[in-house]
């Protein structure tokens, strides 16, 4: 089972984006909890403390231990916003959990030895993660903060589908046990396409001198005039008259 993280708040009774702005202003960071077929409840986060966990894997897709006033209920963040440019949380939306049901979750995959593999000591081999995380299917108690997948014995031409994935007990893969039958690949391995630009041929010898030679020989053409022709004529003497 996967570690449960705590998060401290606070509950809170102005709503409204007056009353978001003025909490924001006061570092803390307005939120809300709905879900386990309970009202949803409004509550505040101090702001360092959901900036600090936002920058762990675990913040996004692990079981928390959400303590409000000291009340503690089991949560997975649904949704967050963040400041366009500054290091700025917004709002973070909890959904509760009811713990007798199962969860629908996205888990990162982490991917172990590589650079070990018998692929990356290949050269021109390009291993390339087709997916970087799965959607699970468990009761909240069996929920994983990752799956790893451990690539020491990936080869040239290897492919690692989901259905070969080491999952914790009690864990299923949405994709391929809820009606959804495809045995996607998560990791392969092949050969990198090297594209080749082609250069034009070289003209032959013989045909180089001859391109080389026509312009000299069209000149000299133009110049020479033609054999068998006329030349011009002298300008005729005037005929003497008789006397």
């Amino acid at each position: 089972m996967a570690k449960v993280h705590e998060i401290k708040a606070e509950s809170r009774k102005d709503e409204g984006k007056g009353a978001s702005r003025r909490l924001r202003r006061a570092s803390y960071v307005p939120g809300v909890v709905y879900g386990a077929g309970k009202p949803a409840e409004n509550v505040q986060v101090e702001h360092n403390t959901i900036l600090l966990a936002a920058k762990n894997e675990w913040f996004f897709s692990s079981l928390l231990d959400l303590s409000i006033d000291g009340k503690v209920q089991k949560v997975l963040l649904r949704d967050w916003q963040k400041h366009p440019y500054k290091q700025q949380m917004m709002h973070v939306d909890f959904l509760r959990i009811d713990e007798s049901v199962k969860l629908r979750v996205n888990v990162p995959l982490h991917f172990l030895n590589k650079e070990v593999s018998p692929a990356a000591k290949t050269a021109g081999v390009v291993i390339t993660h087709n997916l970087n995380e799965v959607e699970v299917y468990c009761l909240p108690k069996d929920l994983p903060e990752h799956i790893e997948v451990d690539l020491k014995d990936l080869k040239l031409g290897d492919i690692v589908h989901l259905s070969q994935l080491k999952l914790p007990a009690d864990v299923q893969l949405v994709q391929l046990h809820l009606g959804e039958a495809h045995d996607a690949a998560v990791v392969t391995a092949v050969m990198a396409k090297i594209e080749v630009e082609e250069e034009p041929a070289p003209a032959a010898e013989g045909d180089a001198a001859a391109a080389a030679a026509a312009p000299a020989a069209a000149g000299k053409d133009a110049a020479a005039p033609t054999k068998g022709a006329a030349a011009p004529a002298k300008d005729a003497a005037p005929a003497k008259g008789k006397k």
